[in-house]
């Protein structure tokens, strides 16, 4: 029973690296359903407050929920590399938020990860999925997800903390962000080790990522965004960010994420 019940937890720490991977880096959707080969991705969000400056970011939230699932049922490819590009409109920015060290959040459960590093939490959400395991039913994880400022190898990171209740299992990974200019202001790197198990055969999530807070006497905010549409036109639809997934065969594949927006 306790060499089952150690396996059964490996999977589901895998199975919340591997998901928590590809949840963070999920983005802002249309709401459309994109197939590439097998793969079916549904993607649905949206960002608030709609109204936005045409000239200056303003604080936003950005609100993620979806689905991934294969067309005919089998076990999910597994992923090498995520990397989300913010296109100019879309900023993070961290200057004066408080940061969690990644050694803080090992082995804790959802509560303990907010009672050590609540100051610098930049997100939370859900999620649920059904994982294939080789000679055994197949079970279900039902997640917590955290999202926490942080600061690794001298580089601006974003950590997503991961705590499944069922059997007790807890993951962390680290996202890069680097500021590369030009169209890409900001831009999110991940890379999921080759390791780490199957990928579930079927996830539903839900994330809220974004924060407001103050630094020196000014306001600040984790997320900010704009809506650069000319003067004639109150509204517009803009490309906030560009998704690209690589998979342990080599294949890329990526779309644009593409949102409505109304200037003020």
């Amino acid at each position: 029973m306790r060499g089952r019940f150690g396996r059964r937890r490996a999977w589901t720490a895998a199975a919340l690296l591997l998901l928590a991977l590809t949840l963070a880096l999920g983005g802002v959707a249309s709401g459309e359903r994109s197939q590439f080969g097998n793969v079916i991705v549904s993607l649905d969000g949206r960002i608030s407050p709609l109204r936005l400056p045409r000239h200056r970011p303003a604080p936003v939230f950005v609100h993620v929920s979806g689905a991934l699932r294969t067309a005919n049922g089998a076990t999910l490819p597994r992923v090498s590399r995520i990397e989300l590009r913010f296109a100019g409109p879309g900023t993070i920015s961290s200057k004066g938020l408080p940061r969690c060290p990644m050694g803080r959040l090992r082995h804790t459960t959802h509560l303990g990860a907010l009672a050590a590093c609540r100051p610098a939490l930049v997100g939370h959400g859900t999620l649920r999925a059904q994982v294939l395991v080789a000679k055994q039913p197949p079970f279900e994880v039902k997640a917590q997800l955290l999202a926490f400022n942080a600061r690794l190898h001298g580089r601006q990171a974003l950590l997503l903390h991961g705590y499944a209740s069922d059997p007790p299992t807890s993951a962390v990974i680290p996202f890069l962000v680097r500021h590369p200019g030009g169209r890409s202001r900001t831009v999110l790197e991940g890379t999921v080790p080759r390791g780490l198990g199957p990928w579930p055969h079927f996830a539903r999530f839900a994330l809220t990522f974004g924060r407001r807070y103050v630094y020196r006497g000014e306001r600040r905010s984790f997320l900010s965004a704009k809506c650069p549409v000319p003067r004639r036109f109150s509204a517009g639809f803009l490309s906030v960010a560009r998704i690209a997934y690589t998979f342990v065969n080599g294949r890329r594949v990526g779309r644009d994420i593409v949102r409505s927006c109304r200037a003020r």
